[in-house]
């Protein structure tokens, strides 16, 4: 397994104890947390002390915020991959992120599949944009960028048919394509830091939107409206 040295730059003590957990659960890399900083005055120091592989980087922090320190630090560290990770989806933070020198680009309340398929991406060379971020045109883009969403690809427009005519969640979506893996509740819940009560509740109103009383037909729903 390919170990990552990874900082975390992000002011949000919470945020960044939750993200170190998910880091840790990874079936695709070993992520090693090598430094901390909670604003951009702190992370030049701490990029300088070690080599690092992935930055994961939050935009607006005390003193010195993400965008303030993201060209200098790209012209120095020109191997370094980083990841985005922000509240704002704006097209011009967006295009002015990715101009300094950003691989990727995710919003905060993605959830853990997301992130991890964001962070494989960077690592491979690749641009990743976020479900859910706006972005206007892609000049300031890679020809190879991903969008957000199932495997890191722009949600198709067949999910957008499927949730409209079912009337699901984007959470229900989420979970509906991981009862078709055949992962179970605990699982589920363990993927998506949700309990197991929560799982069978969406799992029930998966069902009855559907119209179907078992897992075999959740699946062939989902195949008949190319979901998997």
């Amino acid at each position: 397994m390919q170990t990552v040295r990874t900082i975390i730059a992000d002011d949000h003590q919470l945020f960044t104890e939750g993200l170190k957990n998910i880091l840790k659960r990874s079936d695709n890399f070993q992520f090693e947390i090598i430094g901390q900083a909670q604003d951009g005055n702190e992370l030049i120091p701490v990029l300088r002390r070690s080599y690092a592989d992935l930055l994961l980087l939050d935009l607006n922090m005390p003193e010195r915020d993400g965008l303030d320190v993201l060209e200098s630090i790209r012209s120095e560290y020109s191997d370094l991959k980083i990841l985005a990770l922000t509240m704002y989806d704006e097209a011009k933070l967006v295009k002015t992120a990715f101009k300094a020198g950003v691989d990727g680009y995710v919003l905060k309340h993605t959830g853990p599949i997301e992130l991890m398929d964001a962070i494989k991406i960077v690592m491979e060379g690749k641009t990743y944009v976020g479900e859910g971020v706006d972005i206007i045109g892609n000049q300031y883009v890679s020809p190879d960028v991903m969008r957000g969403g199932s495997n890191g690809k722009e949600r198709s427009k067949f999910e957008d048919k499927f949730i409209q005519k079912y009337n699901l969640t984007k959470r229900e979506l989420e979970i509906l394509k991981l009862i078709t893996q055949a992962l179970s509740n605990k699982e589920i819940a363990k993927e998506l830091y949700i309990s197991d009560q929560t799982v069978s509740v969406h799992r029930k109103n998966i069902m009855r939107k559907l119209g179907v009383s078992n897992i075999a037909g959740l699946i062939k729903i989902a195949y008949d409206n190319s979901l998997i």
